[in-house]
């Protein structure tokens, strides 16, 4: 326990030590390796301070590169300090270890580049982000004349493509990158682009902004979102209200005819191939359109790829459509009042490639047929509204899985009196 207060004591006396160090103009940081502080200023003249502010009496300034001759003795402050130059500050006998550095010296000099390599092969995935040696780096040297760099930590910023649910939208991008480097790689842009550094954190705190543009970039890597258009079909909605919440699977029913777009980053895409391979793998289609329409006519999954690419570059996304297994749902009656709800004789289905039924009054004649298993019968005998009662029907269908359907039964016509 002893140990443990002792540390402490030392740990917090320490830092009361490096606390009393400031300055009127100057930031100080104490969080690098084997020196105490420091100290950066947004230019050095001569009223620029560093300034002693403890109670010790017995204060001795010197250089790093003559510890034993002061250059201030007595004096809590010294004034116009080098840039790249370090101190010691002797107080009765207890030293702080000082580097001062005037961050102006170390802003990109005109001729700084920062430039993206057009040359590099990874192109498709990253591009490589070159920075000339006018790139100044920042370091300090500890008294035994040891030098160490400082890290600069610098944003670059540029713009992208990102997918927004229905299209590309334009997306500014920021990653922070950290100094020294002579190139970095950044994820490879969609669109056209330039590419901006900023930075750094010691700019940012001695309020001083510096920015270096690239030129223009032109991307080779190419993207696509791969999206569907189906014919919205609102005979199936109004069929399947009728029939039990269990009675009939979700998902696309047969046939159904669908658009696929590609979603790709042109101009930058070029070439374009689709392909739809069936639940075996079997290759169902391959075209090279941008866009495309296939009608998927029998259940099953398909797995739908398209791949695009340039001369340069290549990218690759799939779905999967998913084709119902076939079902009918006969209802066992129907109302044709006229109050919009049931007014038809309609059956429910999923599925059908093909669809046949009659309708029979109860001594065997046929009154009504259809094929088309998005209509139905209204209730009416050429023209006139049918006696209500119960009514015969055979229906035959075939659905997109080879199902073949042979259904009879009776269908009940109600009507309200005087409808």
């Amino acid at each position: 326990m002893r140990k443990i207060i002792l540390s402490a004591c030392l740990f917090l006396c320490t830092i009361a030590a490096c606390a009393q160090v400031t300055s009127s103009t100057g930031k100080p940081y104490t969080n690098f390796p084997g020196i105490d502080y420091v100290f950066m200023f947004n230019g050095i003249t001569s009223s620029t301070d560093i300034t002693y502010n403890g109670t010790g009496t017995n204060i001795n300034w010197y250089k790093f590169s003559d510890p034993t001759t002061p250059i201030s003795t007595g004096t809590k402050e010294i004034f116009g300090p080098e840039d790249a130059t370090g101190y010691i500050l002797d107080v009765d006998g207890k030293q702080t270890t000082i580097w001062v550095i005037d961050y102006k010296n170390y802003l990109p000099v005109a001729a700084t580049t920062f430039e993206p390599d057009n040359n590099s092969a990874s192109q498709c995935k990253d591009v490589t982000l070159k920075i000339n040696p006018d790139m100044p780096l920042l370091s300090y040297k500890t008294k035994d004349n040891i030098s160490h760099s400082i890290p600069r930590n610098c944003t670059i910023n540029y713009n992208t493509l990102h997918w927004g649910g229905t299209a590309w939208q334009t997306k500014d991008t920021t990653l922070a990158i950290t100094f020294p480097a002579s190139q970095l790689s950044v994820p490879a842009p969609y669109c056209t682009t330039t590419f901006t550094l900023s930075g750094d954190q010691y700019a940012t705190d001695l309020g001083i902004a510096f920015t270096i543009k690239s030129s223009s970039y032109t991307p080779v890597a190419v993207i696509c979102k791969p999206t569907t258009n189906v014919t919205s079909r609102e005979h199936d909605k109004n069929n399947e209200a009728n029939a039990p919440s269990s009675a009939l699977p979700i998902d696309f029913s047969a046939p159904i005819d669908v658009q696929f777009l590609s979603n790709a980053n042109e101009p930058i895409t070029k070439f374009y191939n689709w392909t739809i391979y069936n639940k075996d793998n079997k290759l169902l289609i391959n075209r090279t359109d941008k866009d495309h329409r296939y009608t998927f006519t029998e259940a099953g999954s398909y797995k739908v790829k398209v791949t695009v690419s340039n001369e340069t570059c290549s990218y690759s996304d799939s779905l999967t459509v998913n084709v119902t297994e076939s079902a009918i749902y006969v209802p066992d009656v129907f109302t044709p009042n006229g109050d919009g709800y049931n007014d038809e004789f309609r059956v429910a289905y999923k599925s059908l490639i093909s669809f046949q039924c009659w309708v029979y009054n109860r001594w065997g004649r046929q009154v009504y047929y259809w094929n088309d298993p998005t209509k139905g019968w209204d209730g009416n005998i050429n023209g006139k509204k049918a006696v209500p009662g119960p009514y015969f029907y055979v229906i035959k269908a075939i659905g997109s899985d080879k199902k073949v359907y042979k259904l009879k039964g009776d269908i009940n016509l109600l009507r309200e009196v005087g409808k």
